[in-house]
């Protein structure tokens, strides 16, 4: 789950739907980002950091340090 992109919406008061229509994706596809389920190509990355005024890399650092906590964990 990326809390902090559901936290981020809600600070600036925008729906899934909103999100997903300012970024042209779907908001099936943004809810998955947004769960954790799916991953954005750079494209979609840095149309919903646009949309919601975030870097865009956020998405792939936050994806690798999970990964190596995950590792460290094991």
């Amino acid at each position: 789950m990326r809390t902090w992109l559901k936290e981020l919406r809600n600070q600036r008061g925008y729906t899934q739907h909103k999100v997903s229509k300012d970024a042209g994706i779907e908001r099936s596809y943004y809810t998955m980002i947004e769960q954790g389920k799916r991953n954005p190509s750079v494209s979609v990355a840095k149309s919903i950091a646009s949309t919601l005024g975030f870097d865009w890399t956020i998405f792939f650092d936050n994806q690798c340090n999970e990964m190596k906590q995950n590792k460290q964990a094991i």
